[in-house]
Formats: C-alpha cells, structure tokens, sequence
C-alpha cells in the first residue's frame, strides 16, 4: 500500500454517499487525490439528479478539501500513450477512465476503484476499497 491515492468517480460517490469503509480509509491514507475528470463526472452526475442543490453543494465541498490534480501537457501525452496501448491490445475502455487512469500514471498513484477495466492499463496500480 503506497498511502498516496486518487479516488475515481465510484469511489467519491460511495464517500460522498456516507459509505463508513471509504471514509475511514481515506481518512487512514498519507495523501488522496482527486482529478479534473472526475470532479466533472460528480457535477454531471449532480446536475442530473433530483437534489441538484444538495449534491452540488456537497460536490463544491469535496472540491474545496480535496487537492484536485488539473490536466496538463503530461497528463495529455500519458492519455495519448494509454489509449494507443489500450488499442493495440483491443481492450478500449471508457474515456473519462483514460484521462483518470493516465492522470494517476503521471503523479505515480494509485488508483482507487472498483472498475476491473482499469486492469487494462499497463503500469497502473489499483486497489479496490
């Protein structure tokens, strides 16, 4: 266990839906991360929903406590050298997961998550909480 995380979107959901597993490792852990992507899957899925004020705010919150890693040049070139493996191996995968998964090869995390599609990207470490 490296301590140093990004959460994906299920797992920001499941803490930010109170789940006392998440948030009692989150708490455990020496640095946990946030991307951009997934900061836009939360505010998308918020303004979806039937308590758009309530998730939003709760959403701003997160954003607010959290570091949040931006996308940048590195972050860029990494999605492009993870999509092209993914389709050389024919194993595409969502592409807000690309930019997730490459955001976490950049900044040498690992991946929170409990999507097993995120196996497919070579050199990239998940553990599934």
């Amino acid at each position: 266990m490296s301590g140093r995380y990004l959460l994906d979107t299920h797992i920001a959901i499941a803490m930010l839906g109170g789940d006392k597993a998440v948030t009692r490792r989150v708490r455990q852990s020496k640095e946990v991360y946030l991307c951009s992507t997934v900061l836009g899957e939360l505010y998308w899925g918020a303004f979806n929903s039937g308590k758009r004020d309530e998730n939003v705010r709760k959403i701003d919150d997160l954003a607010a406590h959290s570091t949040v890693l931006a996308c940048d040049p590195n972050t860029a070139r990494e999605y492009g050298l993870v999509k092209q493996r993914l389709r050389q191996k024919g194993r595409p995968i969502p592409e807000n997961d690309i930019w997730i998964g490459a955001t976490a090869r950049q900044h040498s995390l690992t991946l929170v998550t409990r999507d097993a599609h995120f196996s497919e990207i070579e050199g990239l470490a998940t553990e599934a909480w």
